[in-house]
């Protein structure tokens, strides 16, 4: 099966299961809820602005992302960090493999990362014997229940607190019907001596701030913290898209992260990691990576017309504003990042023959747009995608040639009024019934069309 095959097929099964549609309707609204509230913290007016000088700082950056990249590494390296670039997901795992070898480690721990799931880090460390230990509830629960993310910001998104429970008392053999607080508490009573007993610590990050050579991570459970501070080493795996300029940049975007994201003001921890243990430190690893990946994000810098989707700052609120995100779900799209961003961006940096039917899961109602706090044209690029498959002729036979009919009818109104409403019934019939016709009545065309109509009225006076 092809990955649209696949795509459409899973789609279609999510978008008719009823419990599967309460859940996340239930927890979208929640968020919808938060993050109105979380907005009032930006006076009236304010949050346009916000929102635009943020565009504008990553507009900056994008411009120039060669020169903060090095400017990075150049005050990263000076505190005894160590900068690694890995242009594919192979030459990231490549580097990964061998630090964790050379370690010693049997097992690393890992916070929430979405550019881990990129490069599919947890299946790959485990086929060398390295057992990973997600410290991320949401990450910790799709794990238990052997499921990818389900979402860029809550990846267990689409479990309710039953479903939770039941996983629990299969997994972890915990008393049936336990409460969300009684879960949490397991959870981190089995997460706490993985820390303990892990050499290695792998996260990704939020952003990159090139003046000071730093890493800035925003968490609300602390575990983010526990992984860099406790293991020996530590690891962060970042795309070269999350560089901003400058320490004076954070309190601008960390409240426009925790706003759009989840609905907070602020995040409960946010932290600013600058390199390895200093000489006068008492906290932080022994050693400290970070792997700038790019994995197709240059192709994507190299396009004026799609650069912007470097932009985002994955926060998930496309995702929630999306209502074909609503009602298939995040795991139909078969792609790290789902959602209205991910059928922006992996069509982009994947095999854009495989992935360019994403482009077409889209009502282009613009809510994703509205909803970003980067302000990125999140429906323009989705329409420069569907140009491109079309310039490249990605589409289908049987879709290049229903256009070119299509056109040459509208074009002509002699070729409109050729053949009755019995034969065009039949032709839409036959063309949309597997599309249109699946699950809704195919409309019936008249006996006699408006032009029809209008010259028989003419010809009466």
């Amino acid at each position: 099966m092809s990955v649209k095959d696949q795509f459409i097929n899973d789609a279609e099964k999510k978008a008719f299961d009823t419990k599967h549609r309460q859940t996340i309707n239930f927890n979208i609204d929640k968020y919808h809820k938060s993050v109105a509230k979380g907005q009032q913290q930006y006076a009236e007016g304010k949050l346009e602005l916000a929102r635009k000088k943020a565009k504008n700082i990553k507009w900056q950056t994008m411009e120039r992302l060669d020169y903060y990249l090095l400017e990075f590494e150049r005050v990263f390296t000076s505190r005894g960090g160590k900068v690694i670039w890995a242009s594919t997901a192979d030459d990231a795992m490549e580097v990964i493999n061998k630090i964790v070898k050379e370690s010693g480690a049997t097992s690393v721990v890992k916070s929430k990362s979405m550019v881990t799931e990129e490069i599919e880090l947890n299946e790959r460390l485990e086929k060398q014997n390295i057992k990973v230990f997600e410290t991320d509830l949401g990450e910790y629960i799709v794990q238990l229940a052997g499921e990818k993310p389900y979402h860029i910001v809550t990846p267990a998104m689409h479990k309710s607190k039953e479903d939770i429970a039941d996983l629990f008392h299969r997994k972890l053999e915990t008393a049936p019907n336990l409460s969300p607080e009684e879960l949490t508490l397991i959870a981190r009573k089995e997460l706490r001596e993985k820390y303990l007993s892990s050499y290695v610590g792998i996260t990704g990050a939020n952003f990159l701030v090139s003046d000071v050579g730093g890493i800035a991570i925003t968490a609300n459970e602390g575990n983010a913290r526990l992984t860099t501070a406790y293991p020996r080493i530590h690891i962060a795996i970042v795309g070269i898209e999350k560089m901003i300029p400058s320490i004076n940049d954070l309190p601008h975007f960390w409240p426009l992260l925790s706003t759009f994201g989840t609905g907070q003001r602020l995040t409960v921890y946010n932290t600013l990691l600058l390199g390895p243990r200093q000489a006068n430190e008492t906290d932080g690893p022994e050693e400290m990576y970070v792997i700038l990946l790019d994995n197709g994000r240059t192709d994507i810098l190299a396009d004026p017309k799609k650069r912007e989707s470097l932009y985002c700052i994955r926060c998930g609120a496309c995702l929630n504003a999306c209502p074909i995100y609503k009602n298939i779900g995040g795991h139909s799209y078969g792609t790290t990042y789902s959602g209205p961003i991910g059928s922006v961006i992996t069509p982009n940096m994947k095999n854009r023959d495989e992935y360019q039917h994403l482009s077409q899961a889209s009502s282009l109602c613009g809510k994703c747009t509205e909803s970003c706090p980067v302000n990125i044209q999140l429906h323009n690029m989705l329409l420069y995608n569907r140009k491109d498959s079309m310039e490249q002729n990605l589409n289908d036979t049987a879709e290049n040639m229903s256009w070119k009919i299509w056109k040459k009818a509208m074009l002509s109104r002699k070729n409109m009024n050729r053949g009755g409403s019995g034969i065009k019934n039949l032709l839409f019939k036959l063309i949309f019934k597997n599309s249109w016709g699946k699950r809704r009545n195919i409309p019936k065309l008249p006996k006699k069309s408006f032009n029809q109509l209008w010259q028989q009225q003419q010809k009466g006076k």
